[in-house]
């Protein structure tokens, strides 16, 4: 199967190939931006990993090993978040960003079709040798409730596996 080429220019990451279309309708990988698909740093490292697309930059494809090492200097948090972001999708979630709250992600319920429905976690990642305070805790907090999502905190280890806590609010 031929693999997507996409294009790293400065801190985006997208294509105008007929089949990043086609994946974008069947998996929700990207987000259309007028006639091309836009990937978050995320989805490319993933698609890149599975072999669906190659990222070329100055028109030398970039292996994942050199492609981690230049987006973790766009983002400085991306070896926290992209272990979650794996892990999530092969889980069969539809994880997409979620900067304009504030958070690394927001995630969909396997089967959910966006457009369709909303996401039902807002998640933020820290490594587990983060103090994360009661103030962070609150704000991250009245993040999801303000969003009408659930809450969810992923926390990393040293070796890149993940506990995942889900906080919501009651009523008693």
């Amino acid at each position: 199967m031929k693999k997507i080429q996409a294009h790293l220019n400065k801190e985006i990451i997208s294509t105008n190939d007929s089949f990043a279309k086609t994946l974008h309708q069947k998996s929700s990988f990207g987000e259309k931006i007028g006639e091309k698909i836009q990937y978050s740093l995320s989805e490319a490292l993933y698609l890149v990993e599975k072999k669906k697309i190659e990222v070329l930059q100055k028109n030398k494809i970039l292996p994942f090993e050199e492609l981690l090492k230049k987006l973790s200097r766009i983002d400085k948090k991306i070896q926290i978040k992209y272990p979650v972001f794996k892990d999530l999708r092969e889980k069969g979630h539809i994880v997409k960003t979620a900067l304009r709250f504030g958070a690394e992600f927001r995630v969909y319920k396997k089967g959910t079709k966006i457009g369709k429905a909303h996401a039902t976690w807002i998640i933020f990642t820290e490594h587990e040798s983060k103090n994360l305070s009661w103030h962070e805790f609150s704000a991250k907090n009245r993040v999801a409730h303000s969003t009408k999502k659930k809450l969810l905190l992923a926390i990393v280890d040293e070796e890149s596996k993940i506990n995942y806590y889900e906080i919501s609010w009651i009523k008693p």
